[in-house]
């Protein structure tokens, strides 16, 4: 390239000085375009557009805060309380089967009750017991009339016992035989502890 034509380009003043020293080595190298001729340029192949699966396979996986949270299922509650049955029962007020444990809630006020009611089952469970009593005592006074109302732990224990959150541990229950306390006690039947 002449003095001349170096004259035009950018170095002449408006290039810092290592910009325009730059470009000068280049100019050095490059051809004049002479018009009118039609000049032939090897461009290169154009690239094929990636597909979608490569595409997804260059993206950068998400930041943190881009994670959707996977949704798990809410847990579900277990079955409902099956009926105890009669001859199991029956094998339990003859001693043919075995109580595996026992808990006298007898006297407890309906908290302490209730946690260590839950406290037992859950100990219970674990020993992979099959069947406890629950004590919890008749209570209850007869009216004038002769009637007879069950004392608060004989009525809530059941009611507790059909509960979701106990339903985790318990299959069945029933009143005892009289043997183990008769209506004042309850046979529970206990569910299999899950393996992990």
């Amino acid at each position: 390239m002449s003095k001349k034509d170096r004259s035009k380009s950018p170095s002449s003043g408006s290039l810092a000085p290592e910009d325009a020293e730059l470009w000068d080595q280049v100019a050095e190298t490059a051809e004049p375009w002479s018009k009118g001729k039609n000049r032939v340029v090897d461009l290169p192949e154009p690239v094929a557009e990636p597909s979608p699966e490569v595409r997804h396979q260059n993206k950068h996986p998400p930041l943190e805060n881009e994670i959707k949270k996977v949704e798990r299922p809410e847990p579900q509650d277990p079955p409902p309380v099956a009926q105890f049955e009669r001859k199991e029962a029956r094998r339990l007020g003859t001693g043919r089967t075995s109580v595996d444990a026992r808990i006298d809630l007898h006297g407890m006020r309906q908290r302490e009750a209730h946690g260590s009611l839950m406290a037992f089952l859950a100990n219970a469970q674990s020993r992979e017991h099959k069947h406890v009593l629950v004590i919890t005592g008749k209570g209850g006074n007869r009216d004038q009339d002769g009637s007879y109302e069950r004392g608060v732990l004989n009525r809530e224990v059941p009611r507790w016992l059909s509960e979701p959150e106990f339903r985790q541990w318990v299959v069945s229950f029933a009143f005892a035989n009289k043997r183990h306390g008769g209506e004042g006690a309850l046979y529970v039947r206990l569910r299999r502890r899950k393996s992990s």
